[in-house]
């Protein structure tokens, strides 16, 4: 665990965590610990249990444990959070829940809430509490031991289990009599408008020892199941049955809640350390179907991918032996993409801009890595970020210079502020509506300015040394010439109009991984797991096929109708893909969501926005240098007198 770091080595502390695994508690494959290696204990027998954020399904904004008023550790021990952790709201510390490896408890009290009636302070932290239990908010993924989270199982239908790495804090019966949640799991929650506090919790810790070459035993399970239990007397609770504990929805007398817990240890040396996740992974919620599902999307996306490439390439060779066998009275008579060939590579309108967009393609691959992963290599991303600014110039300036460009300073400071601050601006509007609520996940002042000075002070200089020496390389040398007279574009028939073609062209890389941004989706915005990073990497590398050869097809199309303006369009036919993945966002809102609330809902559309424009960028500048590639190869190898 690392210990807190001063201001002034923010970027040396970032540039270390990139390297370090253990700087995210939820992610597997950290070092195994032993506890208690010999017989006669000590510190290494002590179980150290971490709470974190509070999430909720209905809700986008997450929670700190301790604004709900809980039980708080008499000796606070808050381990620094790295630069991810806190970009995604992190706020990981310590439990006042203390015991010892191997040591069982049973029924011990924690401590006791008292909320008098008529005060201020206790109306506000009860209903603080009871806002939390009407939104189902759960502690997701917020109680760690040894690196993994402590999971509520259940049974869910045709009779298998489910863990769920989290646990709410308590259930509502609403007014009209319906049990809300998780009010269902027990018969004895039925009294209308009644909240019922998960104040207890039976602790279940499985380990395995005696495997050869270490002493001591290794954790592979952690599991709880939380109670409402009315205990009468803290000194002496009793956990077995007993009443609910009930908060009315009125506050009409005074609320005492007695949070206590139970710990008990089961051996099972079946279970091997390495695999001590699978229990969790394995029970999710459809995964036969996700794992069929995407199968079928790969095998059609192949197919495809197969067909177009098929038809390009026999379509393509018969064209070239055709034009390179005529004579040249002959072609000029023909019609096709060679007649346009004195055009092709005429720079295009807004050159500028494109040469800028097209500079991103790092900084949005890098951003969609972390959005995916959810913030477990979110500091890598960032220090990627900073010094990938070098090549972000490189290829702006290249390009730009090879457009006839010569406002060299406005392009390079276009590179270096333009898209990262439009990101920024979305992230710090939401970071104010954070702060607003109180939010848990709201920036600190201090990792703003941090950022900041990563920004101007790395990545900015960086992209001018990178547009340094992209300008003193020469212009990208065309195969063929350009006139100086523009020539007529003929009349266009509909599906060789920028619009139609633009539209069409996103529809193909969007059905390779609609699936998968189903399942992506899910894990932001309902704090599912997300473990599937194969296949998630293959329908990476056929998006990539697909962008391309989609944009190859549809400009091969209009250049052979004469209309050689495929500049922007290859950059926006595959970069149209976000504009499905925005619509299919806005699907996944009304349709799979409970999300409630104007600062939650508005949440939710700006961090969406910079997911589709980060997509934008990363999938038009994949469809243009295909097209490019393209179009400079079949220049290449015709006759042109």
């Amino acid at each position: 665990m690392k210990r807190r770091t001063h201001f002034g080595f923010v970027l040396v502390y970032s540039l270390v965590s990139c390297f370090c695994s253990c700087s995210a508690f939820y992610l597997p494959g950290l070092a195994p610990v032993s506890f208690c290696q010999d017989s006669k204990g000590g510190d290494d027998c002590q179980i150290q249990l971490f709470v974190n954020r509070l999430d909720s399904v209905e809700s986008v904004l997450p929670y700190e444990y301790d604004v709900f008023d809980f039980c708080k550790d008499a000796k606070e021990m808050r381990p620094s959070e790295n630069l991810g952790q806190v970009l995604f709201g992190e706020r990981i510390e310590s439990s006042p829940y203390k015991f010892n490896f191997n040591e069982e408890v049973k029924c011990r009290a924690v401590c006791t809430k008292t909320y008098k009636k008529g005060t201020q302070e206790d109306t506000t932290k009860l209903d603080f509490l009871k806002m939390g239990m009407q939104l189902n908010y759960q502690n997701e993924q917020i109680w760690i031991i040894d690196n993994m989270p402590v999971t509520w199982c259940y049974d869910v239908e045709d009779g298998q289990k489910y863990c769920n790495p989290g646990f709410p804090i308590g259930c509502l019966v609403t007014p009209g009599g319906k049990p809300k949640d998780a009010c269902v799991i027990n018969s004895e929650f039925n009294k209308k408008n009644t909240f019922y506090v998960f104040n207890h919790v039976d602790i279940k810790i499985t380990y395995h020892s005696e495997e050869e070459g270490w002493s001591g035993a290794r954790l592979v399970a952690a599991t709880l199941e939380p109670k409402s239990i009315k205990h009468s007397d803290e000194k002496n609770p009793n956990c077995d049955g007993g009443n609910p504990m009930e908060v009315p929805g009125e506050f009409d007398s005074d609320v005492s809640i007695v949070y206590s817990y139970s710990v008990k240890f089961e051996k099972n040396n079946l279970i091997k350390w390495a695999s001590r996740w699978d229990y969790i992974l394995v029970s999710m919620p459809h995964t036969n179907i996700q794992w069929f599902s995407i199968m079928n999307s790969l095998v059609i996306v192949l197919f495809l991918s197969g067909m177009v490439a098929m038809i390009m390439l026999r379509t393509l060779h018969k064209d070239i032996a055709r034009y390179n066998q005529v004579d040249q009275e002959d072609a000029q008579e023909e019609s096709g993409w060679k007649q346009v060939h004195g055009d092709v590579f005429r720079p295009p309108r807004k050159g500028m801009l494109l040469s800028v967009f097209l500079g991103q393609v790092l900084f949005a691959l890098i951003l969609i890595i972390s959005f995916v992963i959810v913030g477990a290599l979110m500091t890598c991303a960032v220090v990627l970020w900073v010094l990938l600014g070098t090549p972000a110039g490189y290829v702006s300036a290249r390009l730009y210079k090879t457009f006839g460009g010569e406002k060299w300073k406005t392009n390079v400071l276009l590179t270096a502020l333009l898209c990262p601050g439009i990101v920024f601006s979305d992230f710090f509007l939401m970071n104010l509506i954070l702060w607003v609520e109180g939010s848990s996940a709201a920036i600190p002042f201090g990792t703003l300015v941090a950022i900041l000075a990563l920004w101007f002070g790395i990545s900015v200089p960086l992209t001018f040394v990178g547009a340094y020496f992209g300008f003193k390389k020469p212009a990208i040398e065309q195969p063929v010439r350009t006139n100086q007279i523009p020539r007529q574009i003929p009349e266009q028939s509909f599906f060789t109009k920028p619009v139609p073609g633009i539209v069409m062209g996103g529809i193909l890389p969007f059905g390779c991984i609609f699936i998968q941004l189903f399942f992506i989706l899910n894990s932001i915005w309902s704090h599912q797991m997300y473990y599937m990073f194969g296949f998630l990497f293959l329908v990476f590398i056929i998006l990539l096929i697909t962008c391309s050869e989609a944009t190859i097809l549809l400009c091969y199309f209009h250049l052979c109708a004469e209309d050689y303006h495929w500049w922007w369009r290859s950059f926006l036919t595959s970069g149209f893909t976000a504009v499905y993945l925005f619509i299919y966002a806005v699907h996944y809102f009304f349709s799979k969501l409970q999300i409630i609330g104007a600062a939650s809902t508005f949440l939710y559309f700006g961090y969406t926005m910079i997911m589709v424009l980060i997509f934008f960028l990363f999938t038009g500048t994949i469809g243009f240098f295909a097209c490019f590639w393209f179009v400079n190869k079949i220049y290449s190898v015709v006759k042109v007198d």
